[in-house]
């Protein structure tokens, strides 16, 4: 079987982390860089990686996470937070930063950064957040297949309460809402779980192919 396909297959929900196996630096910067190579619209990148390595904290956010003890268990939590705010300002920057980078002039990047402002400029406040939290489901999805590479276990989450984790975590004061959370060690042992077969539709049923 190819590679990345035995991976995809290895990899599952973990229902079980061993709390005594913690990641190393060298695999968490993987999955830091994996994050921020994460594809998203425009290349904004209104996303933010809040990496949680405290168990105390961690015991505290179980509550707050429809008591799902992966929480206190795991090796690190990886909170995929958006911005609370995607306006003109932030816009500005992120054409400084490829001016910065590229070199490119301001005689290419300005009529961009004009469009893109007055874009933005005429979405309602829901429509940009709910733009930002699809660039975090990309970047989950794209931790997702890291971790299968890399033989890290995971389980994502949308069971959480945001807004405990906010205020926990003291995420308003830099400007940010918690929206996907995600555990991240190695299954336990005894995690029964990690032996059941992927349950997916056939191939031929979730695939359309269009010649």
């Amino acid at each position: 079987m190819n590679k990345p396909i035995e991976q995809l297959e290895w990899r599952y929900a973990v229902k079980k982390f061993d709390s005594e196996r913690l990641l190393s630096e060298e695999k968490m910067n993987i999955l830091k860089k994996a994050f921020n190579l994460t594809a998203t619209s425009y290349g904004l990148q209104p996303i933010t990686l809040v990496v949680i390595q405290n168990k105390e904290l961690q015991k505290k956010l179980v509550s707050h996470s429809f008591d799902q003890p992966q929480v206190a268990q795991a090796s690190h939590i990886l909170l995929i937070c958006i911005e609370n705010e995607v306006n003109s300002e932030y816009i500005s920057n992120y054409f400084k930063l490829v001016k910065k980078v590229r070199g490119t002039s301001d005689d290419i990047l300005n009529p961009f950064k004009k469009a893109m402002v007055d874009n933005f400029s005429k979405k309602q406040i829901q429509e940009i957040k709910d733009w930002s939290k699809n660039q975090a489901y990309l970047a989950m999805g794209n931790l997702l297949t890291i971790c299968a590479m890399e033989e890290i276990d995971s389980c994502p989450m949308e069971g959480f309460e945001p807004e405990a984790y906010d205020r926990l975590l003291d995420l308003n004061s830099k400007g940010l809402t918690s929206v996907l959370a995600m555990p991240v060690g190695y299954r336990a042992d005894d995690d029964v779980f990690s032996t059941f077969k992927k349950v997916r539709k056939d191939m031929a049923e979730s695939i359309i192919e269009i010649q």
